[in-house]
């Protein structure tokens, strides 16, 4: 009875450690000295994104800012975005958009949601990018370089250098 209960114990713990992926999330935010309509005007177009954002080499899209848009962006780094617009909400200053295509050359993750805002903060704006994602292996195992942290650590980057673009962009400063 007692072996029964000790290999019952070793089973239940190797299926506890075995598990798939779970869903990470960044989220990063910049203060921007302008008013959030000048701040939209620049940020607020799906499709322009090369505008100011320093890692794009180029952004090609189809759509406008419809839902259902697409833009495919090309990093200098290598590699490209395949994104689609879920929702696209003008007069709120925000929208929601998900990757198509994973290329695991231009972020190491295997899935993604993003939602980009603008919001008055006193005297000018507050940009908040929040993405949701999976790692860019999803097995039990994931090498160091598809794993939650190398996935946390590009998105983090890649939001953090929009956002510092986007500042630079509006303000009219370097973007380091």
């Amino acid at each position: 009875m007692r072996n029964l209960a000790a290999l019952a114990l070793i089973l239940t713990a190797g299926t506890a450690l075995a598990h798939g992926p779970t869903p990470q999330k960044v989220s990063q935010t910049v203060t921007i000295r302008a008013k959030p309509d000048a701040v939209w005007k620049v940020v607020g177009d799906f499709g322009g994104i090369a505008a100011w954002h320093p890692d794009v080499a180029k952004a090609e899209w189809t759509g406008g800012n419809a839902e259902g848009a697409t833009r495919k962006v090309t990093l200098k780094s290598g590699g490209t975005l395949v994104e689609g617009l879920d929702e696209w909400k003008g007069p709120e200053h925000t929208y929601t958009y998900r990757m198509s295509d994973p290329d695991l050359t231009a972020l190491p993750v295997s899935s993604y949601s993003a939602t980009l805002t603008v919001t008055p903060d006193g005297d000018g704006s507050k940009v908040e990018w929040m993405g949701r994602f999976y790692r860019g292996d999803t097995g039990n195992e994931p090498p160091e370089n598809l794993s939650d942290a190398a996935g946390r650590e590009a998105m983090d980057r890649y939001f953090g250098d929009g956002l510092k673009g986007l500042k630079a962009q509006v303000e009219g400063g370097p973007t380091q």
